[in-house]
């Protein structure tokens, strides 16, 4: 009999609580079932401080699989204006956690000097720090029929040299992408999967998985038959949830769809 390999984790992203906190977001992931939490580095001070996210880690029992570094807009001021050393402190909070990805958003377009060596400069992060920076896909910027290019080198990673990417479902979305050929066409370099969903809205919506028009399950079921063995992260939008009941019924329910179709 051949070797059964271990299941997919499925962690929960602390952005799927907001406006609820970063420590509400452990506390729901320990709670409700997850595997593990991934930290979005933001506005909230706790998810900014390496102690605190330590201590909650400790505290829920809760394994952090994974660092978003502060690539937002609002989030430009967190750790400092700049932004290779916001990379290099997500690092350090990963190490300090026991995480094994940072998560990255490719530079903004007027962010110039930034993006010119933004391929280059992953690579050497990733060199200097022994841990893998997974580039995540965005998509176009969109107002009626104009389009907008607001990242540099450009939204798609799968044409740059990252060696690591991170293949986030509702941004495909929003990109009228197909999250199935972009697996394929990243191969090896898929290190990191952030499930949602998406109606094809020009707003990036994170959406339950299930409930939009990605190829959730299959996109999660082919992956993992292919030996995918990274993380899975659950990134959903809980904002208009009426209230705690419902965003935890939601929180559930994305966490069952995700273990059912990630299941070998």
């Amino acid at each position: 009999m051949g070797v059964v390999p271990d299941p997919i984790r499925v962690s929960l992203s602390t952005s799927s609580v907001y406006p609820g906190s970063t420590a509400s977001g452990f506390e729901a992931a320990a709670r409700l079932g997850y595997d593990g939490v991934e930290v979005m580095v933001g506005i909230d001070d706790v998810s900014a401080d390496i102690t605190a996210i330590k201590a909650l880690s400790s505290f829920h029992e809760m394994p952090v699989v994974s660092v978003h570094a502060p690539c937002l807009l609002v989030t430009q001021r967190v750790w400092g204006s700049d932004p290779w050393g916001k990379l290099h402190r997500s690092a350090e909070m990963a190490h300090e956690v026991g995480a094994s990805v940072v998560v990255v958003h490719p530079p903004f377009r007027w962010q110039r000097d930034y993006a010119r060596g933004f391929v280059e400069g992953i690579a050497d992060l990733e060199a200097e720090h022994g841990i893998v920076y997974a580039v995540e896909n965005m998509y176009p910027w969109r107002t009626g029929k104009r389009e907008f290019q607001a990242y540099a080198p450009g939204w798609d990673p799968i044409e740059q040299d990252y060696a690591h990417v991170t293949l986030d479902l509702s941004h495909s979305s929003t990109a009228g992408g197909d999250p199935l050929e972009m697996a394929a066409a990243l191969g090896h370099r898929l290190a990191h999967v952030h499930i949602a969903d998406g109606s094809g809205s020009a707003k990036d919506e994170h959406m339950i998985p299930g409930r939009g028009t990605q190829p959730c399950g299959e996109f999660l079921s082919t992956v993992v038959e292919d030996g995918f063995e990274g993380e899975v992260v659950v990134e959903i939008n809980t904002r208009k949830a009426k209230d705690q009941s419902e965003r935890e019924a939601d929180l559930l329910e994305a966490l069952a769809f995700t273990r059912l179709h990630a299941s070998v």
